[in-house]
């Protein structure tokens, strides 16, 4: 893993969102390469604008990403008011770098940063990956129903 790089993002990711940068903060299309990504890998962030991410990204207190030499294969971000929740959001890596540990690399990238490590709940939704952020300490709530609105 010595040739992934992971790249903690200032709040609203304004190099990535704006200039489309990547590691060394050299241009790399990166808001086209997270859009394909997300396309590629996910089922629920698919066909998202690039006037979305750039919303989405600029109303993130935590934006991380991974690079393997000039292309991105893993992100997630977080958002949070910073003392009572915090919600990770969009924790992709792709497919073909999975199994590698990259995954729990994001997460814990998100979790560890000083804006949401103090927050007194932290929050995701997930379909399919229980099983993961279980490893990771999530635990299912139980006590608690998600509710969306029509």
């Amino acid at each position: 893993m010595a040739d992934i790089i992971l790249i903690r993002h200032a709040s609203g990711a304004p190099g990535l969102r704006l200039f489309g940068l990547g590691p060394n903060l050299l241009p790399r299309k990166g808001l086209s390469q997270l859009r394909d990504l997300l396309d590629k890998h996910t089922f629920w962030a698919q066909k998202r604008s690039y006037k979305e991410l750039r919303q989405a990204l600029a109303g993130s207190t935590i934006v991380i990403s991974l690079w393997k030499h000039n292309k991105i294969i893993g992100f997630g971000r977080a958002t949070s008011d910073g003392i009572f929740r915090a919600v990770l959001w969009d924790i992709v890596v792709s497919e073909d770098s999975q199994g590698q540990g990259l995954g729990s690399k994001v997460v814990k990238a998100l979790l560890s940063s000083s804006q949401i490590k103090n927050v007194e709940r932290i929050y995701l939704m997930t379909t399919k990956s229980s099983n993961f952020y279980e490893q990771l300490g999530f635990e299912k709530c139980i006590s608690q129903s998600l509710l969306k609105k029509k």
